[in-house]
């Protein structure tokens, strides 16, 4: 890889160092403890003064004594996550534990070898990781003594210990490999090897990133992710022509910058963000080599740390600034040189292994004072902030804050703090959000938490009322800062609250009436006012400094009055609040009510600010000492470091009460919060009841609503059915009417043609008939002409014969009488045969005809009935399934429709009982027809045997009057067995009566009379036959009413 050009070339001017120094003398004899044989101890007998002592805390020897005194060499020292603790190893495997501030010292463990590299700052704070020669890796707990993990795996010395973040990783690196631990299973996760002829210098976590950053002797540099440990990126190679070796290495503790050194006195400082090389920073020439490289931690640098310590093979330790390149102080000497040394994490303090094997302890403090007396954390001067604030009235808005916390020195003590977060909500302020409705619920949460760590931190501000009136301005303003928040607050109450707590829980009288003697110096007039009206200071003074002027000033006049405030002696704070009554004098004057007082130090005013912080100022400066609140203030103390200060400036008997009665209180309260939260759970579950009894009904309304929807949609829905089907209807009544049209025309037709048939056969009848009736009319005469001729011969030949055949002539003439009445009454027969087999032929046309037109009007009316009725039953069955599966209100709708439905089919079946009435009463009209004509034709036939019995009855009266008794009797008893016999008579025939006598005449005379009246009884009936048929045509047509169809043709 190409190498990148640095972003700045390297620094002209080399560094410059003091040839002489501690040209003033050696100085005063630093502090020196012999830890012996001693297990535990103070660390010093007395209290040190580091800046008397070139910013040495102690030195730290252990040494053995006996017949060979020695001194036991120091390996390694490393602090602990928070800086108060170091930890530091010795030759024979002696681990010691250093409280700096609680000065104690103790021995943790033997581990009988000599340590390589030490950790201190695992997730367990108790815990310590220590390599020792024989390559392995130990974990220790300092309050138990023991053993807690044994991890191997390294084939040479480990050289360092790097740890994660979170504590819960760590590197370990030798020369040929490098290993990732996990500190809570102490098992090994991942390992790093290389090629022998390349070699590992270092291998270490970035702070705050979760990235890796390996180091190899060929000057190669590679930054791993740790989670995947994929490789991110690798930093280019130097610049050409550059011998420089990278053998150590640095890293500022917000990751952005990389510090590399070696054989050389030049440094290279690298962007990681850019992966450039941003500067080459050149040592003096006395530096030939570098051996460690250290960042001085700052507060208020953001972790972009711009102090850099350099170890260099002269055994000199000096810290110089990165940006400008100056030297702001070393340590250590020719003679006492510098082995290795740790800067604590919050840069308090600088542990150096000695090149004697002793331990010192370094002040940064101490060491940075000469040029930093009126300098403030962040590189800041109070009095150019001063000069800076009374040229221009306030701090710009955008360096404000980092002002203020530079003039406030705040500790940023995390781990103080987050045990005060820990504690959780103070009882005391539980319910702020009922005192103080606060609509940001953030802001609201932040004031609650810093309330609470003030309440933890000292029990007065639980009691205090006016306590969150006081903090809200700094809650509001550092709301995404809360350890700053918490800071500032207990600054402000610490120093610029002073004494107002000894007459708790009443007002600071003793701070009010030092104002009050300022302003009757001032304005005498204006207090004699106040007094005049009864307004004390509790009322005129007292309000704005509870309120920290927040109720009587704008953000921007606020912030403006606590950049002087913050800026001067705490006596200033209670000066801006004489000179806010002081330029007010004109409005307070005019004011002769108490309300009128308390309203106007309660509300914003029309006051010119700049006049204000003026007068405080010229208050400052014109108020007599006697009298001036700066003789009873204290000067400002920053709040302590590692541990905040105890605060217990009240009078705690009070406070205790209080707290016991808010504790009682509070105990009441839970109580009656546990018997309301059981009343109130009960209550919430008979809403919740109630909730679920009105949404089960909500759901039931909405579900009938939705029923009722689909019921109407199913109303439409029948309805466009029911339009359908009755359109179907319409079309199917229209070719139902089309096909009756087509059926009644085609029965009419039919109809006519069996009348034209029944007329023809009838015709054809009558013309037989009257053809019969002509040929018996002919034969008749012919009969007559035959008889007349053989009476004549008879006549002739009776006289020649009468005597022989007097006997015989008898039976001849009552044979051929028998025989003439026989082939009478078998002409009859025959006529009367025939004309009954016309008849009833004709009735039983008529009688199938009627029976076929009623069966056909019956059958069709009902399948028509059948039809409807089905498809009525389907669609009631279709409806009454669809709705059942859905819908159980529907039944009724069902049930009602049925009840239609029989009512419908109860007037149908009237209609067809009165329908089935008529045509029983037709039938029966049709039956006493019948039975008429029965009678009828029963009557005409007695009538003919009627007829028939007197001709034989008188018949046998003229026989037996001509003694043919016997002959007759014989004849009748014949009668019936040749009746059959007759039927083959022809009917015509000529009877040959040779042997007739005269006296037979009278007998031939009365059968031509009886012939003549059966001729006419014969046409009497024939004419009865024409009436009843004509008779019973009328009744039929009668019974059969003419079609209302239209006439239809019949098409081929």
């Amino acid at each position: 890889m190409a190498a990148a050009p640095p972003a700045t070339a390297a620094v002209g001017a080399a560094l410059r160092e003091e040839d002489e120094r501690g040209s003033g003398g050696a100085g005063p004899r630093m502090e020196s403890s012999d830890l012996g044989s001693r297990q535990q101890g103070p660390i010093w007998h007395r209290k040190p003064s580091p800046a008397a002592r070139q910013g040495v805390i102690v030195n730290i020897i252990h040494s053995v004594k006996g017949y060979h005194s020695k001194t036991i060499r120091f390996l390694n020292v490393a602090f602990d996550s928070s800086g108060d603790s170091l930890l530091a190893g010795d030759h024979q495997g002696n681990i010691y534990v250093f409280d700096l501030n609680g000065n104690r010292f103790n021995l943790v463990q033997r581990t009988m070898q000599a340590c390589t590299a030490l950790a201190f700052n695992l997730r367990r704070k108790t815990e310590f990781l220590v390599a020792l020669a024989d390559y392995s890796v130990k974990c220790f707990d300092t309050e138990t003594k023991e053993l807690v993990s044994w991890m191997r795996g390294h084939d040479s010395s480990v050289s360092s210990i790097s740890v994660h973040g979170s504590g819960r990783y760590a590197i370990t690196t030798s020369t040929d490999t490098a290993q990732l631990w996990d500190l809570d299973t102490f098992q090994r996760k991942r390992k790093l090897n290389v090629r022998q002829s390349v070699g590992i210098q270092k291998v270490f976590f970035l702070p705050l990133s979760n990235t890796i950053l390996s180091c190899f002797k060929d000057n190669s540099v590679f930054a791993w992710e740790f989670d995947t440990l994929h490789c991110k990126y690798r930093l280019p190679t130097p610049v050409e022509g550059s011998v420089l070796l990278y053998k150590v290495f640095a890293v500022t503790r917000d990751g952005r910058i990389f510090v590399a050194g070696g054989k050389s006195n030049h440094l290279h400082l690298w962007c990681l963000q850019s992966k450039q090389l941003i500067r080459i920073i050149q040592m003096p020439a006395k530096v030939r080599a570098v051996r460690h490289l250290e960042f001085l931690p700052d507060s208020f640098d953001g972790g972009s740390n711009q102090v850099l310590g350099v170890l260099s093979q002269d055994n000199i330790m000096r810290f110089i600034n990165i940006e400008t390149c100056k030297l702001l102080f070393d340590i250590g000497s020719h003679e006492e040189g510098i082995s290795t040394a740790a800067v604590s994490p919050n840069g308090r303090y600088i542990a150096s292994v000695m090149e004697n094997g002793s331990l010192n302890l370094y002040s940064v403090q101490a060491l940075d004072q000469e040029g930093n007396k009126n300098e403030l954390p962040g590189g800041l001067n109070k009095k150019r902030l001063q000069a800076l604030l009374k040229g221009f009235g306030e701090y710009p808005a955008k360096y404000r804050m980092f002002v203020w916390r530079s003039l406030l020195q705040l500790p940023e003590n995390h781990l103080a703090f987050s045990s005060l977060i820990d504690k959780g909500t103070h009882s005391a302020f539980v319910n702020i959000q009922n005192a103080y409705p606060i609509k940001s619920r953030k802001l609201l949460r932040v004031l609650q938490r810093t309330l609470s760590a003030l309440a933890h931190w000292s029990a007065i501000f639980a009691e205090t009322p006016y306590i969150p009136l006081l903090a809200f301005p700094f809650v509001k303003l550092f709301q995404n800062n809360q350890l700053i928040c918490f800071e500032v607050v207990a600054t402000v109450v610490v120093n610029f609250c002073q004494h107002w707590f000894e007459y708790f829980p009443n007002p600071p009288v003793n701070v009010l009436s030092m104002m009050e003697n300022v302003l009757a110096h001032h304005d005498k007039e204006l207090l004699q006012h106040l007094i005049k009206y009864s307004v004390t200071s509790q009322v005129y003074a007292w309000p704005l400094l509870e309120t920290l002027f927040s109720e009587v000033l704008t953000r921007e006049e606020w912030l403006k009055v606590f950049d002087n405030i913050f800026s001067n002696h705490p006596s200033y704070f209670l000066m801006i609040a004489v000179a806010y009554i002081i330029c007010s004098r004109a409005p307070l004057l005019h004011c002769n009510q108490t309300a009128d007082f308390e309203y106007f130090f309660h509300h914003r005013n029309n006051l010119d600010i700049n006049v204000v912080i003026k007068e405080a100022y010229h208050l400052m400066e014109a108020t007599p000492l006697d009298i001036h609140p700066q003789r009873m203030l204290d000067d400002f103390i920053p709040l302590t470091k590692g541990q905040y200060p105890v605060f217990n400036k009240y009078p705690t008997f009070i406070v205790d009460y209080q707290t016991q009665e808010r504790e009682r209180i509070r105990q009441d309260e839970i109580e009656y919060l546990r018997e309301r939260q059981l009343a109130h759970e009960l209550e919430a579950k008979a809403q919740e009841r109630k909730a679920e009894d009105e949404a089960w009904y909500r759901k039931q309304e909405l579900l009938r609503e939705a029923e009722e929807q689909r019921r109407k949609i199913l109303l439409e829905e029948e309805k466009k059915l029911a339009e359908q089907k009755q359109r179907l209807a319409a079309v199917k009544r229209e070719l139902k009417v089309k096909e009756l049209q087509f059926l009644d025309a085609s029965r009419r037709r039919f109809l006519k043609y069996q009348q034209d048939q029944r007329q023809m056969e009838l015709k054809r009848l009558d013309d037989e008939i009257a053809r019969k009736a002509s040929m018996r009319e002919q034969e008749t005469a012919a009969t007559v002409q035959d008889v007349e001729v053989q009476r004549l011969e008879l006549e002739s030949q009776r006289q020649l014969f009468e005597q022989h055949l007097i006997k015989d002539q008898e039976a001849v003439t009552k044979e051929m009488k028998e025989e003439v009445d026989a082939h009478q009454r078998k002409v009859d027969l025959e006529d009367h045969l025939v004309q009954r087999l016309m008849e009833i032929e004709r009735e039983e046309k008529q009688k199938a005809q009627i029976v076929a037109e009623e069966n056909l009007t019956k059958a069709e009316q009902k399948r028509f009935d059948t039809d409807w009725r089905l498809q009525a039953l389907h669609k009631l069955r279709r409806d009454d399934q669809n709705r059942e599966k859905h819908y159980e209100e529907i039944a009724k709708i069902l049930h009602d429709n049925r009840v239609k439905e029989a009512e419908l089919l109860k007037t149908m079946r009237e209609a067809e009982e009165k329908k089935w009435e008529e045509v029983i009463q037709k039938k029966a009209q049709l039956e006493e027809e019948q039975k008429a004509a029965a009678a009828a034709d029963e009557h005409r036939k007695q009538f003919l045997e009627d007829k028939i019995n007197d001709a034989l009855e008188l018949a046998e009266k003229l026989q037996r009057e001509d003694g043919y008794f016997e002959r007759l009797r014989d004849l009748k008893a014949r009668r019936t067995e040749r009746g059959v016999e007759l039927q083959r008579v022809p009917r015509s025939g000529n009877i040959c009566l040779n042997d007739l006598s005269a006296s037979e005449s009278s007998s031939h005379m009365s059968l031509d009379r009886r012939r003549e009246e059966l001729a006419c009884q014969e046409q009497e009936l024939m004419a009865e036959v024409r009436r009843l048929r004509q008779k019973l045509t009328s009744q039929a047509q009668t019974r059969r009413p003419p079609s209302r169809f239209q006439a239809t043709k019949w098409t081929p």
